[in-house]
């Protein structure tokens, strides 16, 4: 939180950072779904590359507010539309973090050809570097997040395509209950494995991971 407070331009570019990968994210939801056969996302107003569409009002004033919680508006599907519901549920949860790491990888590639060109001496030249980066850096992060198998994140719905049919009820099931878990979880690293072991275990992992995949998006640049 303190990182933000002392910098005007880096709050700016995070807050851009932040709208643009959370609107990519949501509209590849939105995107995958009505090509496997559900309109409902299309029918909300959900496919489109429109911020306010993405938006969820509270989740964002709660995010301004804390620098650490918030989140966007859930795409809505249906999945009685889909051939093979499982699966393209999966699929469709699938589509939000691949884009993440797309948009990552085109923006790496940006940063390769362009920064050269780009002096940190002109005002604009800095700003438009601090953007690019922090928009590859957010990408990352909220791709990796959004794969922990924990309801409602993206990997719980993932883990259908490979969860043996026979376990379909138990997964049903695991799928509408289990975001307490989620809640659960982070409880227990904030207060009690933070306090023990003086680091977050999640965001330890959260850390090691998005190193390691932007030091291999960023060879050459």
């Amino acid at each position: 939180m303190g990182f933000f407070v002392g910098d005007p331009m880096q709050i700016l570019t995070f807050l851009i950072a932040l709208v643009i990968a959370l609107t990519f994210h949501e509209a590849s939801h939105a995107l995958v779904s009505y090509y496997l056969g559900d309109p409902t996302a299309k029918m909300k107003g959900r496919l489109s590359l429109n911020p306010v569409a993405h938006l969820d009002p509270v989740g964002s004033v709660i995010f301004l507010i804390t620098w650490a919680i918030g989140w966007g508006k859930p795409v809505p599907i249906n999945p009685s539309n889909f051939k093979k519901p499982v699966r393209d549920s999966a699929l469709t949860a699938l589509a939000g973090p691949l884009s993440n790491f797309i948009l990552a990888i085109l923006l790496a590639v940006i940063l390769k050809y362009l920064s050269k060109y780009l002096s940190e001496e002109n005002a604009l030249h800095e700003f438009l570097l601090l953007l690019i980066y922090t928009t590859f850096h957010v990408n990352i992060s909220l791709g990796i997040f959004n794969l922990f198998p924990f309801p409602p994140l993206d990997g719980s719905k993932i883990l259908g395509l490979i969860v043996p049919r026979k376990w379909h009820r138990q997964y049903s099931n695991y799928l509408e209950n289990g975001a307490k878990y989620l809640v659960v979880i982070i409880l227990v690293d904030v207060f009690i494995l933070g306090r023990v072991l003086g680091y977050s275990v999640f965001g330890t992992v959260m850390g090691y991971l998005h190193d390691r995949i932007s030091e291999i998006l960023l060879l050459g640049t």
